[in-house]
C-alpha cells in the first residue's frame, strides 16, 4: 500500500499559516485534495490550485482516502476528527487520518483507537520548521502510528518536509513534538536576552549577529527570528497563544510523569505576560517585546 499521486485523494483540514503552504505543496505534487477551514477565504490559494471546497470536515473525509488536519488547539482537534461532522465520521474502512496539529499524546492515542474501531488507520505527526518551512517544503515531521501506514504515506511526507521520522506508537509523535517545544521555549530567553544586552551596549545589532550566529553561540531561532526582532517584524511565523498551548502541554505531561522542568516552566510565565500585554496573535519571537519590558526598554521604539 502506497499513498502517491494519481492515485490517491488527499482531505486537508485547517489552512492557516502552516497548513495552507502543505496543502499547496501536496498539490503541486499531483494530489487532488479537497479542503475545509473555518474561514474560507482561507482557502483561496490552494482552490486556485485546483483544490475542491467542502462544507464540514465529515464532508472532506467522504471525498478522501488520506485526511490531514493542522488546526490550533487540541479542543479544535476533537471538533474536526472526532465531532458528529468531523472527519472520522466520514471515513470508511481503509483510510487514514493524519493529525499535524501540535496536540495532547493522549488525545493522539484516543483518535487511534476510534480509528481502528472503524478500521480506519490514524497517525499523529506534528511538524517544527515555522512558516519559513512549511513554505519551503522542509518540515521536520514526528510520527507516531503503525509503521506500515507510516510508510505508505511516504510520498505526502516528502512533499512537505526533510527530516521525517518516525518516533514509535500513537502519540509518540505529539511526546516528541513536546521535546521540540521545551528545546524552543528556553533557547528563545537566551536570544531575547542576548539581543537586548547587545541593544543596550550600544552595539549594532547586525554586525553583533555576524559574528554571533554562526559560532558556538548559533541556533535555528537566532538565525531565523534575530533578524525579523532586530527589524521589529514581530508578524506570525507561529502564533504566541499557540505556543502557550504547547508550553501547557508539556507541563502537564511533565507534571504526570512526576518530572521538573524549571526552564519550561519560566518560559511559560513569559510568554503568559507577553499574551497579557496583547501579543497573542504575534510570533513567538515577539518574546522580545515582554523581555524588553522588564528593563524598561521600548524595543518597538528604538
Amino acid at each position: 500500500m502506497i499513498f502517491e499521486p494519481g492515485s490517491t485523494r488527499i482531505g486537508w483540514i485547517g489552512l492557516g499559516v502552516m497548513g495552507r503552504s502543505m496543502c499547496a505543496h501536496l498539490i503541486d505534487r499531483g494530489f487532488s485534495a479537497t479542503v475545509y477551514t473555518r474561514t474560507q477565504e482561507t482557502a483561496d490559494a490552494v482552490l486556485a490550485k485546483g483544490a475542491t471546497w467542502a462544507d464540514t470536515p465529515k464532508a472532506v473525509a467522504e471525498q478522501s482516502d488520506v485526511v490531514f488536519s493542522i488546526v490550533g488547539f487540541p479542543s479544535d482537534v476533537r471538533e474536526v476528527v472526532l465531532g458528529p461532522d468531523g472527519a472520522l465520521a466520514g471515513c470508511e474502512a481503509g483510510d487514514v487520518l493524519v493529525d499535524m496539529t501540535t496536540s495532547e499524546p493522549s488525545l493522539a492515542v484516543e483518535i487511534y483507537e476510534a480509528a481502528k474501531a472503524k478500521g480506519v488507520a490514524s497517525v499523529d505527526a506534528p511538524v517544527s520548521g515555522g512558516d519559513v518551512g512549511a513554505q519551503e517544503a522542509r518540515l521536520s515531521i514526528m510520527i507516531g502510528g503503525d509503521a506500515e501506514v507510516v510508510e505508505a504515506l511516504g510520498p505526502c511526507w516528502e512533499a512537505m518536509g526533510k527530516a521525517i521520522v518516525r518516533q514509535g506508537g500513537p502519540g509518540a509523535g505529539q511526546h516528541t513534538k513536546m521535546v521540540n517545544q521545551t528545546l524552543i521555549a528556553s533557547g528563545m530567553i537566551g536570544v531575547c536576552e542576548g539581543l537586548l544586552y547587545a541593544h543596550k551596549a550600544g552595539l549594532d545589532l547586525d554586525t553583533v549577529m555576524e559574528s554571533v550566529a554562526s559560532g558556538a553561540a548559533g541556533s535555528w531561532s537566532l538565525s531565523n527570528y534575530g533578524p525579523r526582532m532586530i527589524a521589529n517584524n514581530f508578524d506570525p511565523g507561529f502564533f504566541v497563544e499557540h505556543f502557550i498551548k504547547d508550553m501547557g502541554i508539556a507541563l502537564a505531561e511533565a507534571n504526570r510523569m512526576n518530572l521538573a522542568l524549571p526552564g519550561l516552566a519560566l518560559a511559560h510565565q513569559l510568554y503568559t505576560a507577553l499574551r497579557a500585554q496583547g501579543g497573542g496573535r504575534k510570533g513567538t519571537h515577539a518574546l522580545q517585546l515582554a523581555m524588553a519590558s522588564l528593563s524598561a526598554l521600548d524595543w518597538e521604539g528604538r
